[in-house]
């Protein structure tokens, strides 16, 4: 069969990678599986030498090759580093944007380019519509696994060496296919938390880093509520984690609508942060757009999506 092109695949030690990588491999492609090393925390028990374990078995059941590619330094700094003074500064980053900006379409794609790559190929849920004009990032068929969110920063060029073969497919049909081609990863659980940790609180994270205080939750009208743990921890929109001390049976669910990082407090109402404060504004400003689907549509209305899932 003549090779469709050489493709490197990140292979995480997951399912979605690994039926990736076979289904490549099944069309005609040049496949080489390459793990991901990145840094973890000293205090967080070790899980990146299992990862690699099952990346290798899927590799070698596939008979493709295989690489380990450190990228630890880059991991450290452009995704670890840029979360915690994220937080200090009192904004929520979102850390698997800047993993996939810095580190999958940052250091690794750079890197399969500059050894031979063709292709560099993910697990992501995600589609690429290619034709002579134009290409495009779509979201992936699977509505509950589309991850387009969090791959808003790839560029024009990157998106025409990029492959994500389950894009068109449904968690269902990939873990079908895992079976079908007898993949060791089949049974796997899917992966949590932060992009390549895995499962550790955010809050418990981000205690080893930022030194939190308690402090005072606020209504609308400036009356103290309840308390919580320290006002960098909490996110716009977010409904937990935060005490309240002053209320009654009938009470609605509360959420964050902002938080004063210098005063610790945050101010809560069972409204969403539109709307919900005094002279308040539904307004949102932009920056570092990546307008990734052709030129800027100046003057057009839009959709947007503030939040993972959201409509």
């Amino acid at each position: 069969m003549k090779s469709q092109g050489k493709v490197f695949v990140g292979i995480s030690g997951g399912v979605d990678s690994s039926v990736s990588a076979a289904l490549l491999q099944k069309a005609g492609y040049d496949v080489t599986g390459v793990f991901i090393k990145v840094w973890q925390p000293d205090w967080l028990e070790c899980t990146w030498k299992e990862e690699r374990r099952d990346a290798m078995r899927v590799a070698a059941h596939l008979d493709i090759p295989f690489v380990t590619l450190d990228l630890e330094n880059e991991y450290k700094k452009e995704v670890v580093d840029y979360m915690i003074a994220e937080y200090k500064a009192g904004r929520t980053p979102n850390p698997d944007v800047m993993c996939n900006k810095s580190v999958k379409f940052g250091a690794f794609y750079d890197w399969a380019m500059k050894n031979g790559a063709d292709y560099v190929a993910t697990g992501h849920y995600a589609q690429i519509n290619k034709n002579n004009s134009q290409t495009k990032l779509l979201m992936g068929a699977d509505q509950n696994k589309d991850q387009t969110y969090f791959l808003w920063t790839l560029k024009k060029e990157q998106l025409l060496h990029t492959l994500f073969p389950i894009g068109h497919l449904n968690k269902p049909e990939v873990r079908k296919l895992a079976k079908k081609f007898k993949l060791p990863t089949a049974e796997k659980k899917d992966s949590q938390g932060i992009c390549f940790i895995g499962m550790v609180d955010m809050k418990t994270f981000l205690s080893h880093y930022i030194e939190s205080k308690k402090g005072v939750v606020l209504d609308t009208y400036g009356k103290i509520i309840g308390e919580h743990d320290g006002a960098f921890l909490y996110t716009i929109g977010e409904r937990h984690g935060f005490t309240i001390t002053k209320k009654s049976p009938n009470d609605e669910p509360l959420y964050v609508i902002s938080k004063d990082i210098k005063a610790n407090t945050i101010t809560v109402s069972n409204k969403t942060a539109e709307g919900s404060l005094p002279n308040s504004r539904a307004e949102v400003k932009l920056k570092d757009v990546n307008w990734n689907q052709g030129s800027a549509p100046i003057g057009k209305k839009l959709q947007a999506r503030s939040r993972y899932r959201e409509e």
